[in-house]
């Protein structure tokens, strides 16, 4: 890809094949978030994860340089998820690997968008 000045680079991946215990386990879905997010190289600030009934976990994990989002459809061993960064200094696909790896992913999609895209010679002022 291209060199483009942006704000950050938001990854929107879809996991299919997965395990339904793994996807419908609230522990293990916010620790296999928390560690892609550390893999990763983000400071991580807060997270939080709900469990819903029958089955399926929610979650984000807010970073410093943005965050890490998923929901989880068991039943089916599907995983949305989104790892939005900002800054040179993660790189979202790192993340999106370590989760494939820990879901046992069969299959995945994924792509690559990038936010806050500037115009020729403006420079992006990022408060970290």
């Amino acid at each position: 890809m291209t060199n483009v000045n942006s704000l950050g680079r938001h990854i929107l991946a879809e996991f299919y094949g997965c395990a339904w215990e793994t996807l419908n386990s609230t522990e293990k879905v916010k620790q296999f978030m928390v560690d892609a997010a550390l893999a990763a190289g983000a400071e991580i600030r807060e997270s939080v994860f709900h469990k819903f009934s029958p089955q399926g976990v929610s979650g984000v994990v807010v970073i410093s340089e943005s965050h890490l989002a998923i929901h989880t459809w068991p039943e089916l061993g599907y995983a949305a998820v989104d790892v939005f960064t900002c800054g040179e200094k993660v790189d979202p696909w790192d993340a999106c690997r370590y989760l494939a790896e820990k879901f046992q992913a069969e299959h995945i999609t994924a792509t690559e968008m990038r936010r806050g895209i500037l115009e020729a010679g403006q420079k992006a002022v990022v408060n970290q």
